[in-house]
């Protein structure tokens, strides 16, 4: 297979999806992964050990997993989750494995090369920084908090599910090194697709990395947002999606676009979300990709043929 070289930053179930998309259009796939997670079995990880959490890492290796038979085996262990009370109980195997390489090797991407070499991945998985990160994100609107009044809620975890309405986010440490592998990712691709995923969580967190908001701000990729299928629920209950695009905007306010990608279902207005992504310097692009029976998710083929098409014809020139 040929095809541009993607960079694709997020995170969790949304940047599974993209690269199982992104599968069927390129063999030339980098994966930049989020690493803020402090829940679940990446967040005891995380404090047991002092490493990045390696949830999010396993399912982008896992979504890039060879269709052979043995890349689906051994994707089908490394998504193997023990059950029970135990000191095992909630931990994904695919978790303890990179726990352990990491242990055996200095640089964590060696680990992950060879976590992607046994699944005969379609592609590279790497961190977005160096050090584990800590999201804070100042809330207003909480149960029971004066009218007006914004508090500090702390840890992907709890933003993730957080009530009230995200106002603002940042991370710690506050100006945290990316790894170098990342950054030459995404300078040297073709296309940086963002999104989809937890808004807050997933996707923007990437810009409040200094060096990859500037990667993504000078590279001669073409720069593609995707929005999610339900942009309204979650840490972002109440967001349109030309809300997502203000605070894409806030966040990073030097940073052109060239596509957003969103399914009809979440478009209310489509000249206005168009007015909305032009003044990011993006042309709007509405094209179906969640799955019929399944309104919620992607459908792999359908993602992959809008992904195709707008990578094919370059539309949006800054």
């Amino acid at each position: 297979m040929t095809g541009p070289v993607v960079a694709a930053l997020g995170g969790g179930h949304g940047l599974a999806a993209t690269l199982t998309a992104l599968r069927y259009v390129t063999d030339e796939i980098t994966a930049i992964v989020t690493v803020a997670d402090d829940g679940g079995s990446s967040g005891r990880l995380r404090n047991e050990f002092g490493v990045l959490p390696p949830g999010d890492l396993r399912m982008a290796l896992a979504a890039l997993c060879s269709e052979s038979e043995w890349g689906q085996t051994w994707r089908d262990v490394l998504q193997h989750r023990f059950a029970g009370d135990g000191p095992l109980g909630g931990h994904a195997l695919g978790n303890l494995l990179i726990i352990a390489l990491w242990e055996l090797h200095e640089d964590p991407v060696a680990g992950l090369d060879l976590v992607a070499r046994l699944l005969q991945a379609q592609g590279r998985v790497l961190p977005m920084a160096a050090v584990p990160l800590t999201i804070e994100a100042e809330v207003s609107a909480l149960d029971g908090a004066e009218p007006g009044a914004v508090r500090v809620v702390r840890g992907q975890a709890e933003v993730a599910v957080t009530p009230g309405t995200v106002e603002s986010v940042r991370l710690l440490p506050g100006n945290p090194p990316a790894y170098p592998e990342s950054v030459a990712a995404i300078r040297g691709a073709d296309w940086a697709v963002l999104g989809p995923g937890s808004w807050f969580t997933s996707v923007m967190t990437h810009l409040l990395v200094p060096e990859v908001r500037e990667a993504l701000e000078v590279t001669r990729a073409r720069r593609l947002l995707v929005l999610n299928l339900d942009p309204g629920t979650g840490e972002t209950a109440g967001f349109s999606a030309e809300r997502h695009l203000e605070t894409f905007a806030t966040l990073a306010p030097r940073l052109r676009l060239d596509g957003v990608l969103v399914d009809p279902a979440v478009v209310e207005d489509e000249s206005r979300l168009a007015e909305h992504s032009r003044r990011l310097g993006a042309t709007l692009h509405v094209a179906p990709v969640a799955r019929r029976d399944r309104p919620g998710e992607h459908d792999p083929l359908r993602f992959a043929a809008a992904l195709r098409d707008i990578m094919s014809i370059g539309r949006g020139v800054r």
